[in-house]
């Protein structure tokens, strides 16, 4: 195997390994916001709703489409240039990772919010679909790149 080769054979491990980075933080941020929030209704004594936890679980889905990205680039035709398959993995598991980081950021705005207000979380799940659209389009778009 020459070095172009195996840089194609790794190029699949990114679109995995970035996107659960990307998951992983995005959940981070969610998480500590929604305790935070939390914390700050107990200490109020109001109710604290449970339907936070939608916004930390919310970065999840980027995780599954790493995963789907990760399996289209193992099972690409041989006649896709191992360079391609690198560079598909790559940049498409950063830009699926900053969706779930980014929508983790949101997920934790959105948590303070709907601890303050008591309103709106179906305009937060609205904004964290349009920032969930983003992983799912390069996950679609780049697969299409590997036929």
């Amino acid at each position: 195997m020459n070095f172009m080769e195996g840089l194609g054979s790794i190029g699949f491990t990114f679109a995995l390994i970035m996107p659960a980075l990307g998951s992983a933080s995005g959940i981070n941020a969610a998480g500590m916001a929604a305790i935070g929030a939390w914390k700050k209704l107990f200490i109020k004594g109001e109710p604290a709703p449970f339907i936070m936890v939608t916004f930390v679980g919310a970065p999840l889905s980027q995780l599954i489409y790493g995963m789907i990205l990760m399996n289209a680039i193992i099972g690409a035709p041989e006649t896709v240039m191992p360079l391609v398959k690198f560079n598909i993995g790559f940049w498409g598991g950063t830009a699926i990772g900053a969706s779930a980081w980014f929508q983790g950021r949101i997920g934790a705005l959105a948590s303070d919010a709907l601890a303050e207000g008591k309103k709106g979380f179906a305009y937060y799940i609205m904004v964290l679909g349009i920032v969930e659209t983003v992983g799912l389009f390069v996950m679609v778009f780049f697969m299409t790149t590997l036929r």
